[in-house]
């Protein structure tokens, strides 16, 4: 088994951010901020104990290329929602670990990062930079009293004494480093860790609907040490539209008619041009436990399920499903939700 195998299996995992959680509160208003050093979209936001916070959410980089990575999911459905505090409820810290409500761009499954585009922080006009992307869903949160955010990252404050600098609110107190907080270069390296990204929900009950918009630096790396979070020497970069994952999860059947052990099973496909020996391939549940794929050739275009066994598991109650090539680096992943494995005998599709 390879040192970056290994180090997969362990945890719980340290977290070099020193406050990081999760902020339940209702948008009330928002401002954006100009051409600055650093300009941040500015939320301010109100829990049900009439607590004041502000979420600080980069729109720039300091690190050339200077504008964000940015994806958004208007109908999320993912198994970390069912885990987070109660609704308005304010600030709670989250453990960095699988099987919580802490959020890990990698390993949580949580979007294609092929999917990832780029926007200028603010430009004249309508709809063509990031805060107006961000206003969209944030205004709209302020608008629908039952509308509630879950923003994900550190929290600063509260500062007693002291009003905050945007909003004049007192005392001072919120988030920040609402976007990716691993694979860092340079001097911001220090701020790496796993299962501590930020993130912004948006959880719209008239609905039924979550909306998720994830952030990241383009100087960021999306192979990353599953202990330190530090980027892997040697790894591919971020895969896009040019370079899709030549094998990828298809389908599964999360929960069996009957026993569930030994019976679960998850299908690959091949959608690359040339075949695949999938000797030392494998793939991992929520919980970081492995189920190798068989050693054989799989052609161009050719599909194979794969049935559990040993200690992998396919949770009823959510989980996630990740593909790891030989080195142990993640190729592939999807998720799915307690509500998505309720009906038994059903194959989900990705």
């Amino acid at each position: 088994m390879s040192e970056q195998a290994r180090r997969t299996l362990e945890g719980p995992l340290p977290m070099p951010l020193k406050n990081y959680g999760v902020l339940s509160a209702r948008a009330v208003a928002r401002r954006r901020e100009g051409a600055t050093d650093t300009p941040h979209y500015q939320i301010h936001l109100r829990d049900t104990h009439g607590t004041d916070y502000r979420a600080a959410v980069n729109v720039q980089s300091q690190q050339a290329p200077s504008e964000l990575l940015y994806a958004v999911v208007d109908d999320f459905r993912h198994p970390l929602t069912s885990l987070l505090p109660a609704t308005g409820t304010g600030w709670a810290p989250l453990r960095p670990a699988p099987g919580t409500a802490a959020v890990d761009f990698i390993r949580g499954n949580l979007f294609d990062p092929a999917k990832l585009r780029t926007l200028p922080p603010d430009l004249p006009g309508v709809d063509n930079d990031l805060a107006d992307l961000l206003d969209h869903f944030v205004l709209r949160a302020v608008a629908d009293p039952a509308a509630v955010l879950h923003v994900f990252g550190e929290r600063f404050g509260p500062e007693p004494g002291k009003p905050d600098k945007v909003f004049g609110f007192e005392p001072g107190n919120g988030m920040h480093d609402v976007h990716m907080n691993q694979g860092n270069s340079g001097r911001f390296k220090g701020d790496d860790g796993v299962y501590q990204d930020g993130a912004l929900l948006v959880h719209l009950p008239a609905e039924n609907r979550w909306i998720a918009v994830f952030l990241a630096f383009q100087s960021q790396a999306w192979h990353t040490d599953d202990t330190t979070g530090h980027a892997l020497p040697g790894t591919p970069g971020r895969p896009d539209d040019h370079t899709p994952a030549g094998l990828r999860i298809v389908s599964a059947l999360v929960n069996p008619a009957g026993p569930d052990r030994g019976r679960e099973r998850v299908t690959v496909l091949n959608t690359s041009a040339a075949p695949v020996d999938l000797t030392g391939w494998q793939l991992a549940d929520r919980s970081k436990r492995r189920l190798p794929l068989p050693a054989q050739r799989l052609e161009a275009g050719a599909s194979l399920a794969v049935s559990g066994g040993g200690s992998f598991e396919l949770e009823n109650g959510g989980g996630v499903i990740t593909l790891l090539d030989p080195a142990g680096l993640k190729v592939h992943g999807v998720s799915y939700t307690a509500k998505q494995a309720r009906q038994e005998g059903r194959t989900l599709t990705f």
